[in-house]
């Protein structure tokens, strides 16, 4: 879409207003963590390699905290281990800088193509507000692999499972064999009947484990063994940061949090996923069944810090997507609009922490669990594009229809009549 200088200039600066607004913001809202978990990493790492110690018996000076990743984590975060503490904390923030930007790219740019937006300004405006983003400021600050194993999984649910292509499922199976939590997107594409997919990330994942295996025996050995289980390496359940179900639990009663109600919420909201995912998956809205089971996964893990809720962005996305595919004076954009607003005002206001002391009674209940709230409105609530559109028009991986390709000699008043669908490679 042509522009002219005058708004070339004028989107140029207002991304610059944007980000300095959002600076000056992130210099009264954001906590500076020091890298905390970075610093759990590199500290493992080091003993592990430097000192000939067993990388699951590091804890952090004075805390609790060590190395709870499995095996095949510690072999792919190896070379941090030869790597100067500053020099670790650039590629920390960079990895996720990039791996950022290439994920909004694939879920925005369709949007901005369809809109007849300009395509890097949105995606410039959609970064500066994804840096206000409580769960990815703690991301930063923490140092920690929440967006680097959310675009794994994006690699294969946005590229290469909408293709068909045969590597479909490497990328979810090398994400689980980093960390647990991402082998519900195997779960996923078991329910909604991707045999193939399913048994490649099963095979990648077992193949990670098995190769890290077969590296750090007394490593792996420990981890599946005695680290796996021993959850006082993870934190208290009942601290306000933690935005899943048995955090909701446990802060109802802290000293004996019911696992059976935990259960029963977990069985539940797990049913839920299951049937919107395979409507999704039936529409061929593999984007929706990318938010949904992210949605799902902070719901039912048994902690979800509140870094953790990145895995939300791309259900927000997805909100603002089905608002503007909606008729622009309908009732309908309004209401999604101020849906994914609301959503993201609260995610950016550190709103839970307001009860990090006490979270008992009425108001306790409500507010220590936004997040929660937040992410099981999006699990019901979210709407799933079909396939096609009403017209016909294919859609392309992130679940939006496609532009069609015009003739440049095409007059523009017959634009509408004339075109056909482009083929997503």
């Amino acid at each position: 879409m042509a522009q002219g200088p005058g708004r070339t200039i004028g989107q140029v600066a207002g991304v610059v207003g944007l980000a300095v607004a959002v600076t000056l913001f992130l210099s009264v809202a954001a906590v500076r963590h020091g890298f905390f978990d970075l610093q759990v990493y590199y500290g493992a790492l080091t003993w592990w390699v430097h000192d000939d110690g067993e990388i699951y018996d590091w804890l952090r000076p004075m805390t609790q905290y060590g190395f709870t990743y499995p095996p095949f984590a510690a072999l792919v975060m190896l070379p941090m281990a030869y790597l100067p503490w500053t020099a670790a904390i650039v590629v920390s923030v960079a990895a996720t800088v990039v791996v950022t930007v290439v994920l909004f790219h694939w879920l925005i740019d369709p949007i901005s193509r369809r809109a007849g937006w300009t395509r890097w300004y949105v995606l410039a405006v959609a970064l500066c507000l994804a840096a206000a983003y409580e769960p990815m400021r703690e991301t930063v600050n923490f140092g920690q692999v929440n967006m680097l194993l959310l675009f794994l999984v994006a690699v294969d649910m946005l590229r290469l499972l909408p293709a068909g292509n045969r590597w479909a499922g490497v990328a979810i199976g090398l994400a689980t064999a980093i960390k647990l939590t991402p082998g519900i997107f195997i779960v996923y594409l078991l329910v909604t009947g991707r045999w193939r997919a399913a048994f490649t990330a099963i095979g990648a994942a077992t193949a990670a484990t098995v190769l890290a295996a077969a590296l750090f025996p007394d490593a792996s050995r420990e981890f599946w063994t005695e680290a796996l289980w021993n959850t006082g390496r993870v934190g208290e359940l009942a601290f306000v940061s933690n935005q899943s179900l048995r955090g909701v639990v446990a802060r109802l009663d802290p000293q004996q949090p019911s696992t059976l109600a935990w259960l029963v919420l977990v069985a539940a909201t797990l049913a839920l996923w299951v049937w919107r995912s395979r409507r999704a998956a039936a529409a061929g809205d593999e984007a929706a069944g990318l938010a949904l089971t992210g949605a799902v996964m902070c719901l039912v893990s048994p902690v979800t810090w509140v870094h953790h809720l990145v895995w939300l962005l791309p259900a927000l996305i997805l909100l603002v997507d089905n608002a503007m595919a909606a008729p622009a004076a309908g009732r309908r954009r309004r209401v999604l609009l101020a849906a994914a607003a609301i959503g993201y005002v609260f995610l950016i206001s550190r709103i839970v922490w307001a009860w990090e002391k006490d979270f008992t009674g009425v108001d306790g209940f409500l507010g220590s669990n936004t997040y929660v709230w937040i992410s099981l409105a999006l699990l019901a609530f979210l709407p799933l594009r079909p396939g096609t559109t009403a017209a016909g028009s294919p859609v392309e991986p992130s679940g939006v229809p496609q532009l069609r390709e015009v003739d440049r000699g095409t007059p523009a008043g017959e634009r509408h009549r004339i075109g056909r669908p482009l083929t997503v490679r």
